[in-house]
C-alpha cells in the first residue's frame, strides 16, 4: 500500500489585498507618481516600473515594494489553490463548480464536513 502525500498548499502571507495596497500607497505614492505615471496599475506592470526606477525610488518604497508585491502574489496563488483543496466541498456540499469557486466561499465558510486541507486553504487564501 503506497502512501499518497498531497502537495503542500500555496502559503500566503497574513497581508490582505487591501493591507498590501495601503502599504504600496503609503510607501511608494511619490515614486509611482513621478517615475511610474501612466503605467497601468496591475501589479505586474506597477512592479517592472518600480524595478527599472530601482535607483530612482525613495528609501521607504525601495524598503516595501517587492514585498508587497510578493504578498498579494501569494494570496492570489493561496486563492487558486482553494479550487484544488476544496474540490470535494465545492461540488458535494456546496453543489458548486470549481470554475467559479468564489461563488461557493459562503457555504465552504459555513458548511459541516469540510475537510482541514480545505480549511487551511481557505485560511491561507484570506477568506476567514
Amino acid at each position: 500500500m503506497a502512501l499518497s502525500i498531497a502537495p503542500p498548499l500555496a502559503a500566503a502571507e497574513t497581508t490582505s489585498f487591501a493591507d498590501a495596497a495601503a502599504l504600496l500607497a503609503k510607501s511608494c505614492a511619490a515614486d509611482i507618481e513621478s517615475n511610474c505615471r501612466g503605467v497601468n496599475l496591475d501589479s505586474n506592470r506597477l512592479k517592472e516600473c518600480l524595478s527599472r526606477n530601482r535607483d530612482a525610488l525613495s528609501e521607504p518604497c525601495a524598503a516595501n515594494y517587492l514585498k508587497t508585491f510578493d504578498a498579494i502574489q501569494k494570496r492570489i496563488a493561496a486563492r487558486v489553490t482553494v479550487a484544488n483543496a476544496c474540490t470535494r466541498e465545492i461540488v458535494k456540499l456546496c453543489g458548486g463548480s470549481t470554475k467559479e469557486t468564489s461563488r461557493s466561499i459562503p457555504c465552504l465558510t459555513t458548511t459541516q464536513g469540510v475537510s482541514q486541507r480545505c480549511n487551511q486553504a481557505m485560511d491561507e487564501a484570506g477568506y476567514r
